[in-house]
């Protein structure tokens, strides 16, 4: 798909949303929800997405939206490092399918980082366990702010 376009409320964050797919949710209030990767590229993958927007990508996001987005971006990334540890964090929004998105419903990802774990690469990662997710996500909400 191209970086223009309808916005599809059938893809499966809007599914997601809507409580037609599980997902395992970390953290969410009424604007956002941050919840697992069930293809993680890495131990503790986070992905953050609006509740309220059908921005596709970033150049059709809300700048209301936007702001919001990256402040629940930022208290996540801080929730998984202090919870996991990483070495580093990787922050990434994909935009179009040249662009590497997979997903057209704007949303950023939360990778942590270990020097000496590679990184699985995005869209190639297994299936995790719902319970492994599940324990990770405890672990990430017990150190929200």
């Amino acid at each position: 798909m191209s970086l223009y376009g309808d916005y599809d409320p059938d893809n499966i964050f809007a599914r997601i949303l809507r409580g037609e797919i599980p997902s395992v949710v970390v953290w969410e209030d009424e604007h956002v929800r941050a919840f697992m990767d069930v293809f993680p590229q890495s131990e503790g993958h986070v992905l953050v997405i609006s509740r309220t927007s059908k921005a596709r990508n970033i150049l059709d996001v809300e700048p209301e939206v936007l702001t919001r987005l990256m402040a629940a971006v930022q208290r996540t990334a801080r929730a998984v490092e202090t919870a996991l540890k990483p070495d580093g964090l990787s922050l990434m929004q994909f935009n179009g399918d040249a662009g590497g998105q997979t997903v057209f419903h704007l949303h950023f990802h939360i990778v942590p980082r270990w020097s000496d774990r590679a990184m699985k690469g995005h869209g190639h990662a297994p299936q995790a366990d719902p319970a492994t997710l599940e324990a990770l996500a405890q672990r990430i909400r017990a150190e929200l702010d």
